[in-house]
């Protein structure tokens, strides 16, 4: 079953389960809920879980090096044992440029964290052939592949009580996943240990992903934004990189263009022939005075500590 098999697992809790129709915190169910999460990851501590927060805003998740900086801030957190509670940062969102709903925001952590699973729970079991809050025939649909124009119809557009989602904007969430490489699913998170319910009843709505996680991380990197420069490498640095290592600044012979953290680049061989591109972790500036260096002089030489992978592996693609 899908989410047995993940080993990092995004669930979305909806206002309209923390909240019970008198707006007082279902403290039972958090207490509940709690034991799921520590029951799932194995590495928490035995006695309490380690908890963390991070607001986000659209801009932190479309923006490719805003993007790169969250991630590793949820990669570090999950190395320190933490479990981060993510939400909008409303105080400094505008109407413009904020999401609006958690589901879709979901997505999004799910897709710059590598998630293998997102849990989006609800007020209902998952998706229904029509809404069976008003029709007794509805019929659950237990797995979804493609999201052809007839789910898009049969998602209903009710907004919960306390919510700003409906089955519309969970579409929108599972959309996304498909295009990540991430396995979704709709479940009812109004009973007690839903996690657990999930785990042993499988009653709920899968969205199954259209590519494999490392084909979206290639479309995300190569297909996203045309490259903004390239970096000539020597062979010790070719050969490095065949063997799955990140590039460092040992490897670099010459910059061209002028790009910013963040940006997509060209790794080129000494014959000016692409062998991958990647995420520059620094300017075209900063690399032209710490290329052909060694790592541990890189904070003496642009006066302040950085990371010592220009272009980190998890952020290449060789082509």
């Amino acid at each position: 079953m899908y989410l047995k098999d993940s080993k990092t697992v995004v669930v979305k809790i909806g206002s309209s389960l923390l909240i019970d129709k008198d707006k007082k915190i279902r403290v039972k169910w958090l207490s509940e809920f709690a034991k799921d999460i520590k029951n799932f990851k194995e590495f928490f501590s035995p006695k309490k879980i380690n908890l963390s927060q991070i607001l986000l805003t659209l801009e932190d998740t479309e923006k490719r090096r805003r993007a790169i900086n969250a991630k590793r801030t949820f990669e570090n957190l999950f190395s320190l044992g933490f479990v981060p509670i993510v939400n909008e940062n409303d105080s400094i969102a505008t109407s413009e440029i904020k999401y609006g709903d958690n589901d879709r925001l979901a997505s999004r952590v799910a897709q710059i964290s590598g998630a293998d699973c997102l849990i989006l729970l609800s007020d209902v079991e998952g998706l229904y052939t029509k809404n069976p809050k008003i029709n007794k025939e509805a019929i659950l649909i237990k797995e979804i592949s493609t999201i052809d124009d007839k789910i898009e119809k049969i998602a209903t557009k009710s907004i919960s009580e306390h919510g700003t989602g409906g089955m519309k904007t969970k579409i929108d969430a599972a959309r996304v996943c498909q295009l990540s490489g991430c396995h979704m699913a709709i479940a009812n998170g109004l009973v007690h240990r839903p996690i657990q319910k999930i785990l042993s009843d499988n009653n709920c709505t899968w969205f199954l992903p259209n590519i494999s996680k490392l084909d979206a991380r290639k479309k995300w990197i190569i297909s996203s934004i045309s490259p903004k420069g390239d970096v000539i490498i020597d062979d010790g640095a070719l050969n490095a990189l065949r063997k799955g290592k990140s590039l460092l600044a040992a490897g670099i012979k010459t910059v061209r263009g002028n790009f910013n953290k963040g940006d997509h680049i060209k790794i080129l061989d000494k014959n000016m022939n692409e062998f991958a591109r990647g995420l520059s972790s620094f300017t075209s500036a900063e690399i032209s005075k710490i290329k052909g260096q060694h790592s541990n002089t890189i904070s003496s030489l642009l006066g302040y500590v950085s990371k010592s992978e220009v272009i980190h592996k998890d952020d290449m693609v060789r082509i």
